[in-house]
């Protein structure tokens, strides 16, 4: 049911519908202090046992009703996120709109000692007992927020990097040019301010905080970004390799594989809130770019149980579709899918707004989940996850069949098979060599379109757990940066005719702006569309045409590489900052659009620029200004 304007409830009414006949108790508790609105029940003379005896009664006549609300799996989120979801709340509520400050920061608080949660919740009640929407007056709001809470980030501590030399030996040797060789140095110089620990409190006492204990320093993107993020790591690493800081490199992969160890995926961050989704799965990819620099055989040894835990949760479950091809021939493929059905607690003010025009329960549900789906992905957000661009609520994430997904995990497969054959583990190393030619296969006859020539989105005709026959019209033809993802594989980068069909689409595409290549062509608002370009998008494409024995693909490739360098410096000499991503369309211009100012820092904007200045230098005489 698609809205064309979003109006916010001053008193929403909770719905929660119960589909599972064995519901623990914590459970449902877990469900009903997720929505913000529970305390605009008390007031309306509910209690809690009042309300579970409810639910209790009528759990056995709404078991059987499969469609009224969402099946899905859901990881449930822990006490103190639920409550700070009300803080959340209050806070949009309470100051005027172009005041009220950005939602993950209250979602990022700690307790403060020596108050325990159950102390902090009664005072909140206590302050907000006499407003019927929740919002107080701003004054007692800072002044409860001070008491009672350290700051947003405040339990993230900066970390000296042990392996951190201001001008490394041999650094960008390739960089004739004194200017540029003086701002990469600047560049370099970033990681100190990017490196962090988590404080020993986070590890002590888990529950006083959101942000989750990791064993090693880890490098952050920037502002609002205040822990660690999956995929921007590898952006991150190929940075350090450039600049030498292997310590540092290999201290985040230890961070992501305990990750995986504890909850059997990489978290999209290291916040309680985010275990209910991961991210781009490039773990096997850092892994393989610090093996290639250093030979760390050990770093291989503990990695690869590792990465098989992982290639196993993308690859089963809700994970997991299957395309069955007009020969019969079935074709195993995966997308992203959240575990989660309800707003995301770092900006739920803003999910449960966009869901408001939505009548049903079911219909909400499976809305958030398309959005914390989106997040999995990293491209938040984008038309590329709309049925009805540019209609939020269209967003259909959990349909598409993503190119990009399919791509990091077909190098995910050759990654594993490579580092196995390092290790001695000649069958496993071909059984992934056989599972990496499926996917190879399945990009032919899925992805690729011989008109376009380029590689497209797959939208499922139903809900992907069956297996459901290829369609011609079920590809998106709309132009995406993500489109053309699949040239950074060794395999596609080394086909020659392939490359040419490849180039010249590129080219006609309209992708190619003065400043790099566009997410999209659509200017919808979201931060990953028309006019923004991204440091992975432009890395991973860049990097896929550099590879090829093409000329004129490698000219290509550094044309691009040349004006996301000079763009990225006539911002940073404007701004003082690296910023998360530029807007393409003119030199020298950062990004916007989202749900969120734009950003500063930055991990993998810094990890580009040092790594297509190691790839492609600077002479001399070519000036960096326009």
């Amino acid at each position: 049911m698609a809205m064309k304007s979003f109006k916010r409830n001053a008193n929403p009414i909770i719905s929660i519908h119960i589909n599972k006949p064995f519901l623990s108790l914590s459970s449902l508790c877990n469900s009903l202090f997720s929505f913000p609105s529970f305390i605009d029940l008390k007031r309306q003379g509910f209690t809690l046992f009042f309300l579970l005896l409810c639910f209790s009664l009528t759990t056995s006549s709404m078991v059987e009703s499969h469609t009224d609300s969402d099946s899905g799996p859901v990881v449930p989120t822990t006490p103190l996120v639920t409550f700070l979801q009300h803080v959340q709340l209050t806070a949009f509520r309470s100051y005027p709109k172009k005041q009220s400050a950005d939602p993950k920061s209250y979602i990022d608080l700690s307790l403060k000692r020596p108050y325990t949660l159950s102390t902090i919740e009664s005072a909140f009640e206590d302050l907000t007992s006499e407003s019927d929407d929740m919002s107080v007056p701003v004054e007692k709001l800072e002044r409860f927020v001070k008491q009672y809470f350290d700051g947003a980030g405040e339990d993230m501590l900066h970390h000296e990097p042990v392996d951190f030399v201001s001008d490394p030996s041999g650094f960008l040797s390739n960089v004739e040019n004194e200017k540029v060789r003086d701002w990469a140095r600047e560049v370099h110089c970033l990681w100190r301010n990017l490196s962090c620990r988590v404080s020993d409190s986070v590890r002590e006492s888990p529950g006083r905080h959101t942000l989750l204990p990791l064993p090693e320093p880890v490098i952050i993107p920037g502002s609002r970004f205040r822990e660690v993020y999956y995929w921007d790591s590898y952006w991150v690493i190929k940075g350090l390799m450039t600049s030498q800081m292997f310590t540092t490199a290999k201290g985040l992969v230890t961070n992501l594989m305990s990750l995986v160890e504890t909850y059997g995926y990489a978290l999209n961050g290291a916040r309680a809130y985010y275990t209910n989704r991961s991210q781009p799965p490039l773990l096997s990819s850092m892994v393989y770019e610090i093996y290639n620099v250093t030979k760390d055989e050990e770093l291989v040894r503990k990695a690869i149980p590792v990465l098989l835990k992982e290639y196993e949760f993308w690859n089963s479950g809700k994970h997991k579709v299957v395309i069955r091809d007009a020969s019969g021939c079935d074709h195993v493929l995966s997308r992203y899918y959240a575990m989660w059905n309800m707003p995301r607690p770092e900006s739920s003010v803003f999910d449960e707004e966009s869901a408001s025009g939505f009548s049903t329960l079911l219909e909400k549900q499976r809305f958030h989940r398309d959005i914390a789906t989106a997040a999995e992905s990293g491209c938040d957000f984008t038309t590329r996850w709309m049925r009805n661009p540019p209609n939020f609520t269209t967003m259909a994430t959990t349909s598409v069949v993503p190119v990009d997904l399919n791509v990091f995990l077909l190098k995910m497969e050759l990654d594993i098979a490579f580092l196995m054959e390092i290790s001695g583990d000649k069958n496993g190393s071909d059984r992934f060599v056989k599972a990496s030619k499926a996917r190879e296969k399945a990009f032919e006859t899925v992805f690729w379109n011989e008109k376009a020539g380029q590689w497209l989105d797959y939208w499922l005709s139903s809900n992907g757990d069956e297996t459901e026959t290829w369609k011609a019209e079920n590809q998106n033809t709309n132009v995406f940066a993500s489109n053309f993802a699949p040239i950074w594989i060794n395999s596609f980068n080394s086909d020659e005719n392939l490359v040419k069909k490849v180039v010249k689409a590129l080219k006609n595409s309209g992708l190619i702006a003065p400043a790099g290549i566009l997410s999209s062509l659509t200017d919808s608002g979201q931060q990953w569309d028309y006019p923004n370009g991204w440091a992975p998008q432009q890395e991973m494409i860049v990097t896929g045409l550099a590879r090829s024995s093409s000329k004129e693909a490698k000219e290509m490739a550094e044309e691009i590489a040349r004006r996301w360098i000079r763009s990225n410096y006539l911002v940073y000499k404007k701004s003082g900052t690296v910023h998360e991503k530029l807007n393409v369309t003119e030199l020298g211009e950062y990004g916007g659009g989202g749900e969120y100012k734009p950003q500063t820092g930055f991990g993998w904007s810094n990890g580009v620029i040092l790594a297509f200045l190691e790839e492609f230098g600077w002479p001399s005489h070519l000036s960096i200004e326009p």
